[in-house]
């Protein structure tokens, strides 16, 4: 499987380069040093080279814009990647409000066209006939077009994530802002790839063609992604616990001995892992089986599992009507491997883990999941890779 390379960080960001970020390192230096031949080969290509690493320098720069200004709103910058398409801030949360989300988006453009117009007073200074005063030009030039190409109104890109926040403040429907910023994306990834396609048609010019298409393809890739996400988000808000409990768990006598307990279901194999104490008709709490271990042999003769039981009010719970994104966040912040839910009498009504919420949802959404998969889901305690629920549910609540 394919892994980035971290080579350090910056402002506490770690920073990340994809393998495929050389392809395009080497594309960026043969365009430039072909460009400045008439400075000499050496010179030519050695300026191409820096130039290429100038340009990602200013990519990382725009990307850090919008890292710092995440970070300005408390939220947690997992990391920023260089790769084949440029750069991409790995940005925990959403910000809470349309205009925080706008501030986060525009940050980057605003850092391009800073950059924009700082080397173009550089390069007015420098000299004309100096090869760095061409390069400081080129290099202005391109921050701009880095700017003016993200403000392009589509998700995945900055412009599209100016869109939504637009649409999220009229709205004020988050969820259907980022849809509706989705769909233009699309549209604009189509449209991509269709002029990539005429390009190579009409010019001849194959390599042009290929990358427009390309970014098409990205660009259309992304924003199916970020449908796909805000759909998962909603249907997380709108579930709730109850559409994914199952009662897979045993209720057992509270004033049986320890013994009994154990004879009776410990060497059933095929019993549930899961146990609730009762008696008089009322909950006494779950019984863990690592406890009976803390008891002496000896004992488990005279004792009862009533005094071994975690009261309901001592254990982690919530309610039939706690919705799936707060139960996943439950399960993830406390690392449980099943959490109890509780009826509005507060008895039991069931349990739920990582299986039966993969289940639930994938049912919800018309997703195919297997006996099996499901099965291994709920004995290894995880999501599977394509559907993990634990980061979308924080980004959902928070």
């Amino acid at each position: 499987m394919q892994t980035n390379w971290k080579i350090g960080t910056l402002f506490g960001i770690p920073l990340f380069l994809d393998p495929l970020w050389f392809v395009i390192l080497g594309l960026a230096t043969l365009n430039f040093g072909v460009a400045y031949q008439e400075w000499g080969s050496a010179i030519a290509w050695s300026a191409g080279l820096i130039m290429a690493l100038l340009l990602f320098g200013s990519v990382l720069l725009h990307e850090l814009g919008h890292s710092l200004a995440a970070r300005s709103q408390g939220i947690k910058v997992n990391s920023i990647t260089l790769f084949l398409f440029g750069g991409i801030a790995a940005i925990e949360e959403e910000s809470k409000t349309p205009g925080k989300a706008f501030q986060v988006a525009i940050a980057g453009p605003l850092v391009s066209v800073g950059l924009f117009f700082l080397l173009s007073l550089v390069a007015i200074v420098i000299p004309d006939t100096s090869p760095v005063s061409m390069m400081v030009g080129d290099l202005a030039r391109i921050n701009l077009v880095v700017a003016l190409f993200n403000l392009i109104p589509g998700l995945p890109l900055d412009g599209g994530q100016v869109l939504k926040a637009a649409l999220w403040k009229v709205t004020g429907d988050r969820f259907q802002a980022v849809h509706w910023a989705a769909k233009s994306g699309q549209i604009l990834g189509y449209a991509a790839i269709a002029l990539g396609f005429a390009v190579d048609f009409f010019t001849r010019e194959l390599a042009l063609g290929l990358w427009i298409a390309l970014l098409g393809w990205f660009g259309l890739r992304n924003a199916n992604t970020y449908d796909r996400v805000t759909t998962l988000q909603e249907t997380l808000l709108k579930m709730v616990a109850s559409d994914a409990l199952t009662r897979d768990y045993r209720v057992v006598d509270a004033d049986q001995t320890l013994r009994a307990f154990a004879d009776s279901y410990l060497l059933d194999s095929a019993a549930p892992q899961v146990y609730f104490a009762a008696s008089d008709g009322r909950y006494r709490g779950m019984v863990a089986i690592d406890d009976l271990r803390l008891v002496e042999r000896s004992e488990w003769e005279t004792r009862t599992l009533q005094s071994i039981v975690h009261p309901l009010t001592e254990i982690p719970t919530v309610t039939e009507s706690t919705s799936m994104a707060e139960v996943i966040n439950k399960l993830e912040n406390e690392q449980l491997p099943r959490i109890t839910v509780l009826s509005p009498a507060g008895a039991v009504a069931g349990v739920i883990d990582r299986g039966d919420i993969v289940s639930a949802v994938a049912q919800k959404l018309n997703i195919q999941f297997t006996d099996v998969e499901i099965k291994r889901i709920k004995e290894e305690g995880s999501y599977p890779p394509g559907l993990q629920l634990g980061v979308i549910a924080k980004s959902t609540v928070n």
